[in-house]
């Protein structure tokens, strides 16, 4: 079901906290363990972040606990927080907090800019695509959002199956007003098969950008709508791979400075170096 305003604006909160006490190297036991007391007590959250505490110490995945209260978290906010928990994956669960505590205060709005269904679809679809979440699990779990009617849901099974062979900015163009609009200054009577989903406006920046890359209609959304922007992923900061590579490069000036001083003595020993490997397999070492 939909939920009420301040369930996405206690959402937000709970998600928000969570990452960044997740941040301080606090475990999420202890943080979900003592969160809920924090959280609006009319709101049904609290309940739901006691489950996820209780699912977390049986399981050890958090993923396991959305996936048991589909009545209160949405298939997407699912399948955002079980791609951060695989393995070896670089979606990280500081992002995925992050996109999930951005699509709440989304889905919040205000009395005078409610969410739509385009901003909320666009900013899922470009989720998946910046953080290289999947489409085809991505989108299924996206026409599973009760924030969506059946036309929409017609509508995100089409991309799932079109996205790559029909690009994204032709999908909703050919679904806008706009579309519309362009067809009757050709064909006065001209009536759509399917009925346009987008606003003129989204289809007049859909066709400017076709041809181009997605992420470029993302951001014209973004800048002319007001669309949520999604967290971009950050280039990973390994210390440890710094390190070695510092170190590596330290033994080759080293080895360098002690050539030097054995040229100025006269006392290079060349057999030290090893090898070249265009001498490597030569009539030596083939018993020529």
């Amino acid at each position: 079901m939909v939920l009420d305003r301040e369930e996405y604006i206690e959402q937000a909160y709970f998600f928000r906290v969570l990452r960044e006490r997740l941040a301080t190297n606090l475990a999420a036991q202890e943080i979900l363990e003592n969160v809920h007391e924090e959280i609006l007590s009319t709101t049904r959250l609290p309940y739901a972040i006691q489950f996820l505490a209780t699912e977390l110490k049986h399981s050890g995945m958090l993923s396991s606990g959305f996936a048991q209260l589909p009545h209160y978290f949405t298939p997407f906010q699912c399948f955002v927080v079980r791609q951060a928990e695989q393995e070896g994956h670089r979606f990280t669960i500081q992002t995925a907090l992050l996109v999930l505590e951005r699509e709440s205060t989304y889905r919040a709005g205000q009395p005078e800019a409610p969410p739509t269904r385009p901003g909320l679809f666009v900013f899922q679809l470009e989720a998946l695509s910046r953080n290289r979440l999947g489409y085809d699990e991505g989108l299924s779990s996206i026409a599973a959002d009760p924030f969506y009617d059946e036309e929409w849901r017609a509508y995100v099974d089409l991309v799932r199956r079109q996205l790559g062979a029909i690009e994204f900015a032709d999908l909703v163009y050919l679904r806008s007003e706009m579309y519309v609009r362009d067809q009757r200054k050709q064909k006065p009577d001209y009536e759509p098969p399917l009925p346009p989903l987008f606003g003129e406006k989204e289809g007049r920046i859909a066709k400017a950008n076709r041809g181009r890359d997605p992420l470029y209609l993302f951001a014209a959304l973004q800048r002319q709508l007001g669309y949520p922007e999604v967290p971009r992923p950050r280039p990973r900061d390994d210390l440890g791979t710094k390190v070695e590579a510092l170190q590596a490069k330290l033994r080759d000036l080293e080895m360098r400075f002690k050539l030097l001083e054995a040229e100025v003595r006269g006392q290079v020993d060349l057999s030290k170096l090893g090898k070249p490997e265009l001498l490597e397999g030569g009539p030596e070492e083939e018993g020529w």
